[in-house]
């Protein structure tokens, strides 16, 4: 066979959480898969994204076999605490959501483990393998040109799987999708610090300067975000006007320690439909973006992988399509539902740049409206925790 040329049942593109789950998912089922990933390991493990864990995304983890540092090192949170106009509230997401759930583990070690166990137990995965186009889409026989270790290969497929976000490949194939998207009038500084938190759950802050949210990755280091302006330069905030404006916006004294990584982060909402085009399946920031408010960008590309998984090996097992021609369907409708929450707590928690004072007042009686009403509470955290997927 020549060496440039090779076959398998499902090509996935990309090896981020979305593309290695998802191979792990179909190698547990008996299906066979090849990831190909452009970046190299290193970069791939260092790669800084989420780093809260649905409880059906803690599920699916351990399930697959990926639980076991994830169950040692994260740290699980049972609230969140709003803070606004003066007062503290904290939402009990046990007895809110039917005893769910979150996680503190970040995207980073996910990946970690998912590679090891991929390289350990599953099929191929190719790093530096950059794909240039997918070829027969509207065929059974779908292919995927690529290069690798200085080669032009193909890899020819029963099914492509993009999982290679927003600027990839995948996503271009697709021919006149609909597009709907918002751009945000604000952005987030965030910082990680050499420092223990000063919380012991995630506290997300109004304040009439802006929005702040404390957050953790581990016991001894902070991650920590102020709502900007767009354009804002990470250099143009010294480390002491970073800790000061974060001790105003949260109320709390805050544990200083080093500042060891800034940047800032552009918010949006973004959805490409349909997620699927003949034999190409789109998943995770390939098909959607939403802001980091509501925390669901990791969360909804798991659950986008879990739905396409259990439907090609459906297919495999039985010869029946019908999950994988309802998959963009039903996706859609778990993600518009994830977009309205993220959309939500953003515009709930924000300060635009030209808001008005009627504006604001309309904020804080959402927020006292949560901080008042058990059901209005249960909405916030039954979405906070994630809605369960349907059998």
């Amino acid at each position: 066979m020549n060496p440039t040329t090779a076959r398998t049942t499902v090509g996935i593109i990309g090896g981020g959480p979305a593309g290695l789950l998802l191979a792990r998912l179909l190698h547990r089922a008996g299906v066979d898969s090849v990831v190909l990933e452009r970046c190299d390991r290193a970069y791939v493990e260092q790669r800084q994204r989420a780093g809260i864990l649905e409880q059906a995304t803690v599920d699916v983890l351990r399930e697959v076999g990926a639980g076991e540092r994830m169950d040692h090192e994260g740290l699980v949170h049972h609230g969140i605490e709003l803070r606004f106009d003066g007062r503290a509230h904290r939402i009990d997401f046990p007895g809110l959501a039917c005893g769910r759930s979150v996680m503190v583990y970040a995207q980073t070690e996910v990946v970690k483990d998912l590679i090891a166990l991929q390289l350990a137990q599953g099929g191929p995965l190719l790093f530096e393998a950059e794909v240039s186009r997918v070829t027969g889409t509207d065929t059974d026989s779908p292919v995927i040109h690529y290069r690798h270790e200085g080669q032009d290969r193909t890899l020819a497929c029963d099914a492509v799987v993009g999982c290679d976000g927003f600027h990839g490949v995948a996503r271009n194939v697709f021919d006149g999708p609909r597009v709907f998207e918002r751009t945000y009038p604000y952005s987030w500084l965030g910082i990680l610090a050499d420092a223990p938190p000063s919380y012991d759950e995630l506290i997300y802050a109004h304040s009439e300067r802006g929005f702040a949210l404390a957050s953790m990755r581990t016991p001894t280091v902070s991650r920590l975000y102020l709502q900007v302006p767009n354009g804002t330069d990470p250099a143009s905030w010294s480390d002491g006007q970073i800790w000061d404006e974060l001790d105003f916006r949260v109320a709390t004294k805050m544990n200083r320690g080093a500042i060891m990584q800034k940047s800032v982060l552009p918010m949006r909402s973004f959805v490409s439909e349909p997620m699927r085009s003949g034999s190409l399946y789109l998943a995770g920031d390939a098909a959607h973006i939403v802001p980091p408010t509501g925390a669901k960008g990791l969360n909804l590309a798991i659950t986008d992988v879990v739905v396409l998984a259990r439907a090609l090996a459906h297919r495999q097992a039985t010869g029946e399509t019908a999950l994988l021609d309802s998959y963009s369907a039903d996706s859609l409708r778990r993600v518009w539902r994830a977009e309205h929450f993220s959309y939500f707590m953003t515009s709930t928690l924000h300060t635009a740049p030209d808001q008005s004072p009627f504006e604001t007042r309309l904020q804080l009686a959402q927020l006292d409206r949560i901080a008042s009403s058990p059901h209005a509470a249960a909405e916030l955290a039954e979405n906070y925790t994630g809605l369960p997927l349907r059998p």
